[in-house]
């Protein structure tokens, strides 16, 4: 008699070379998951709707997906023609506190304009990065929904308030940064974009989840040209050398990280092609078919930082077709205590595994799916790969994922 199965869902993180540009990443991801499979002490072996997850971070470097400040400047100009035009004054609104995400991004803007009116929202940015506290704000009297604070009265009420984790005060250190790159620099603080048409009718917004509606408001409010970041490098640029700059055609900026002090890694760029050929390749290396994303930031919120992940606009960009859709889940703590709370052993056993080999195939609106998680499949494995893979020293820019797809009865 077989063994019963005691083992779920399990993620592990693969090594991998360090990938630099021009890498071939169809050959590299299948060798290392194979020879992880082969290896004697953590082999394992391979079963159709297993998960090949690659982060975006390699891919976009395999693709050499980069832009310099030099190239964000001149389509900042190009688009919202301020420096070239005009009194060269751009509102930058609503960005996220991040060195890592924004900093960069913001030099290149500043160095594209010849005025910054920064709009910072508060308490706090849009990823839960805190200016503030409420309870600050409930002691000074001040209405986030509708005040509107200059930089004189932000520091009069509040003062300085570094990051908790990284000790930088983002007020200071953006101010800094646009003035080192040759702009003027105001900041205001105010939750409401269309704040902003009282100091310049020219926007970039810097949103990631609510640009759409920022941009909506914007437009029906006046703004003579508003743009997101997604609407900057959305589209290679030409350099005096001949070279044309990272892009990506659908989020542009949206997604970025810091490379160097003068460059920006951006969102990969039609990955769809890759996933498609890894699953190709390991269905002849396995014999299985083996489902594969791209995966970036995880979406979860930190309880004590307050910080919600989710920094690139999408968690996968790239997924193959065996990913797509949601969940349709049972909740067993329901059954168990409701359905058959009669019963217990294998009686209880019995009956949940028939309830889950017959559950329907849509189980929205039904009470014994109560509390399940409503999210994209590719959310959740995309936040399970982050976790996973971390982001810094672990080596592991792979994830494979085994069972998640496997239910009680499996």
């Amino acid at each position: 008699m077989s063994k019963e199965r005691l083992v779920g869902t399990v993620s592990r993180g693969i090594r991998c070379p360090i990938i630099r540009e021009g890498d071939d990443l169809v050959s590299i991801v299948t060798d290392s998951v194979i020879a992880a499979s082969e290896n004697e002490e953590w082999g394992f072996n391979f079963h159709d709707r297993d998960i090949v997850a690659i982060t975006e971070s390699v891919v976009a470097r395999a693709q050499g997906n980069y832009a310099t400040v030099d190239d964000i400047a001149k389509d900042v100009d190009a688009k919202l023609g301020v420096k070239s035009g005009g009194d060269g004054t751009i509102g930058v609104i609503l960005p996220i506190l991040s060195r890592n995400r924004f900093a960069i991004c913001l030099r290149g803007i500043a160095k594209g304009a010849k005025k910054i009116v920064l709009q910072l929202s508060y308490p706090s940015d849009e990823v839960g990065n805190e200016l503030v506290s409420l309870d600050a704000l409930d002691e000074a009297g001040v209405d986030p929904y509708s005040d509107v604070l200059s930089l004189e009265k932000y520091r009069e009420l509040f003062g300085s308030n570094p990051h908790p984790f990284t000790g930088v005060d983002y007020v200071s250190y953006y101010g800094d940064l646009i003035k080192e790159a040759g702009a003027d620099v105001e900041i205001i603080f105010a939750n409401h974009a269309t704040a902003i048409l009282d100091y310049t009718k020219r926007v970039l917004t810097c949103d990631i989840h609510t640009r759409a509606r920022s941009k909506r408001l914007l437009a029906a409010a006046g703004a003579e040209v508003v743009l997101g970041l997604d609407d900057i490098l959305n589209a290679p640029l030409e350099r005096a050398d001949g070279s044309k700059s990272g892009f990506n055609a659908q989020y542009g900026l949206l997604g970025s990280n810091k490379s160097t002090e003068d460059v920006v890694k951006l969102f990969p760029h039609d990955a769809s092609s890759l996933v498609n050929e890894i699953a190709k390749k390991l269905l002849v290396a396995t014999g299985k078919k083996i489902e594969v994303m791209v995966y970036g930031d995880g979406a979860f919120k930190d309880p004590q930082g307050k910080i919600w992940e989710l920094a690139d606009p999408v968690v996968s960009p790239a997924h193959t077709d065996g990913l797509k859709g949601t969940p349709n889940e049972l909740k067993l703590k329901y059954l168990a205590d409701n359905d058959f709370a009669h019963l217990s052993g294998e009686e209880l056993k019995a009956a949940i595994s028939e309830s889950i080999k017959s559950k329907d195939s849509d189980l929205v609106g039904n009470m014994a799916s109560e509390g399940t998680t409503p999210r994209q499949l590719t959310d959740l494995i995309g936040s399970l790969c982050d976790l996973t893979s971390g982001s810094g020293d672990k080596g592991t820019p792979i994830v494979f994922i085994q069972g998640y797809f496997d239910n009680y009865t499996n």
